[in-house]
């Protein structure tokens, strides 16, 4: 029984090992591949940017268009070359677990946040006892939550009046959700499996901006910390965010 106990630990002990290699040899290669396609898209927006100086005066209708569609599709792509460089060093982030005050974290990521969308007016709530503790650490938290709030903020554009709320609920097992809602866009349930996927988007582009890596980059730090989270949608319209921590033990 002893050695049969053994040997399955030895075992996970192996596949712990494995798992670990093949997260750093992915997280390799895609900064790899964002780093070596550098190169060729500065020469690609350079050279069609001298074409626009040296001969754009004489390039009418189509040919213009075409020409301004390289442009952008260039800069975009370094725009998403940068967001998979980020996301390939997020396995660096080295998380440094303790208790967490959360009522002046949150408070806080709200003002940062809010005053990002200055020319918004946003009806925000936070709901968060204190004294409240939970076991993470407070920068992967702020960096988080930020995100979250981010896309709350973002995807309430388009309503006349946005409202947003921020409160704390005790769930099983000890741990403690931490919710934000908001009565924005929401989205479709049948699409929920991409939105914590590399540039997964239930929206296009051109009715809320972004790329699609926040939601993904909040779950990885999260993760470093034994946190989750989950997004579903309203009932009424618009999204709820769950993040659960565990809670420190006093």
């Amino acid at each position: 029984m002893h050695s049969s106990e053994h040997r399955l630990q030895q075992r996970i002990q192996e596949l712990e090992v494995e798992l670990a290699a093949s997260r750093a040899e992915l997280q390799e290669f895609t900064y790899t591949v964002s780093h070596d396609l550098r190169a060729p898209l500065r020469h690609l927006v350079s050279f069609a940017r001298l074409l626009e100086e040296e001969a754009g005066a004489q390039l009418t209708g189509e040919s213009a268009d075409f020409l301004r569609t390289i442009t952008a599709s260039a800069d975009h792509m370094g725009v998403l070359l940068d967001a998979l460089t980020a996301l390939s060093r997020l396995g660096a982030v080295q998380a440094l677990p303790g208790a967490v005050e959360l009522a002046p974290v949150v408070e806080s990521c709200v003002r940062e946040v809010q005053a990002g969308f200055v020319d918004r007016v946003v009806a925000v709530t936070v709901d968060v006892p204190a004294p409240l503790e939970v076991l993470a650490d407070e920068a992967i938290v702020r960096q988080a939550l930020s995100k979250v709030l981010a896309n709350a903020f973002k995807f309430t554009a388009k309503v006349a009046e946005p409202v947003i709320s921020v409160s704390v609920h005790q769930a099983p097992e000890g741990k403690v959700q931490l919710w934000v809602e908001d009565n924005g866009a929401g989205f479709n349930p049948a699409m929920q499996d991409k939105l914590f996927k590399v540039f997964g988007r239930l929206h296009s582009a051109k009715q809320f901006p972004g790329l699609g890596v926040g939601l993904l980059t909040a779950q990885r730090l999260l993760a470093k910390v034994g946190a989750t989270i989950s997004l579903v949608p309203r009932e009424q319209g618009g999204a709820l965010a769950c993040l659960s921590f565990p809670q420190a033990k006093k």
